[in-house]
């Protein structure tokens, strides 16, 4: 017999407070016929390598049995990932890497390894919200810096919670989160001066590092990667070198192959010191014990084979033109009073708005009056900050034509408002 009147299971208690992040709310939202979406950070699935990837999963099938089965991770993988570190300006070893099922669980592991329960974290006031609901089960004491659309991470804000104790007890920061190259949501790179100090300060108070990643291979501007053989040189127009070039003690990097391959891979790494690689591991078997054995080794077929450098050759060329044609498209429909940033890689234009505009109430009236969407800055902040005025512009997933007229219908509305 089974009881239908019955009390529901009591739920952890930091589970009353927890959202569906507006990022994964929108996703119902953008799927409906006829909307043209700059809410998602989507890579274009027309871009996905997707008969080179069906050609190295297909060999890998007919040739290796081991990869339907448990195994260690893939030694050839990572090999592969050392030569796309020295691309980033990154020295490191096989040893130093860890494979994860995608860098949100590589975040999730380093949160788990460095957080205790009521700790304190440092984020940025606006912040990717993966990083926030990582940290959320530890109900964290949550220190927020600000970001300079021109320069990044307010480096000057870190030194003063460092200097003066993050916690009434003094303790410091369980880690500093960013992300330098082309920041989800800002599009803003942090300058060399202020990465080469902010290490400076991590090591001095001896507060670790987590560096997310996931578009520094996506850069556009001048940065050009002409290479045939991972075997030549490292690039040398690098603008800014990554956190983990400057420290490899304190910096915890993360890498990515879903915005440079494709997302459902769900493969991504971790560089960390070759001494905690062993501590990670366990923290990632409680999780889901391995990362895809088959998918790590289609794409060290696919890496083998030599189609990567092409590849990303054709996401930044065309990346870079969709970002070319928003910002034109921005420049030439946009009130006077709006401002942007003019990123230099990545997927995402921020833009502000005059202080009167409501960016939550614009984006109902663009979805119900032009089928448009974005996504509202408010969606970004930490807690006890909020914004009203800003949007986060997605160019990887529409084609010039459609930027051009989304956002020439997107300002239609904007100044009518005004």
């Amino acid at each position: 017999m089974i009881l239908t009147q019955t009390p529901e299971p009591l739920l952890a208690h930091w589970t009353q407070s927890m959202q569906r992040s507006v990022l994964r709310q929108m996703i119902a939202v953008v799927s409906r016929p006829g909307i043209l979406s700059f809410a998602g950070g989507l890579p274009d699935p027309a871009l996905f390598p997707t008969t080179d990837y069906a050609a190295a999963l297909s060999h890998v099938l007919a040739t290796d049995p081991k990869a339907l089965q448990y195994g260690m991770p893939y030694a050839p993988l990572k090999r592969h990932i050392v030569q796309l570190m020295a691309l980033r300006g990154v020295a490191c070893t096989e040893e130093q890497i860890f494979l994860t099922t995608g860098a949100q669980q590589g975040l999730d592991v380093l949160a788990r390894l460095f957080l205790d329960p009521g700790g304190a974290v440092m984020f940025e006031e606006l912040v990717y919200t993966g990083a926030q609901q990582v940290v959320a089960p530890f109900l964290p004491h949550i220190l927020p810096v600000s970001t300079d659309l021109a320069e990044g991470m307010n480096v000057d804000e870190v030194a003063a919670y460092l200097a003066g104790g993050a916690r009434p007890s003094g303790a410091s920061p369980a880690f500093i989160y960013t992300i330098p190259d082309a920041h989800n949501p800002l599009g803003v790179s942090m300058s060399q001066a202020r990465r080469e100090r902010l290490v400076e300060l991590a090591l001095a108070y001896n507060v670790p590092i987590i560096e997310d990643d996931p578009y520094g291979l996506l850069q556009y501007g001048d940065w050009r990667l002409e290479i045939r053989d991972w075997g030549e040189s490292p690039i040398s127009n690098l603008q800014s070198l990554p956190l983990r070039a400057l420290n490899d003690s304190h910096v915890f990097y993360l890498g990515s192959f879903s915005k440079i391959m494709a997302p459902s891979l769900r493969l991504g790494w971790i560089v960390a010191p070759e001494a905690l690689v062993a501590k990670i591991g366990v923290v990632k078997e409680a999780a889901d014990l391995e990362s895809s054995a088959l998918t790590q080794r289609a794409v060290a077929a696919y890496l083998d084979a030599g189609h990567l450098p092409g590849h990303l050759a054709r996401l930044r060329g065309e990346y870079g033109r969709r970002r070319d044609a928003m910002l034109a498209a921005l420049y030439r429909y946009f009130p006077a009073a709006a401002r942007w940033t003019e990123p230099q890689g990545g997927m995402f234009i921020w833009v502000e708005l005059p202080e009167e505009m409501d960016a939550a109430a614009l984006l109902e009236t663009a979805i119900a009056q032009e089928n448009i969407a974005f996504i509202p800055g408010h969606a970004f902040t930490v807690p006890g900050r909020h914004i009203h005025n800003c949007m986060r512009l997605n160019f990887s997933n529409c084609s010039e034509e459609m930027i051009e007229d989304g956002i020439k219908r997107l300002a239609k509305i904007i100044n009518y408002e005004l």
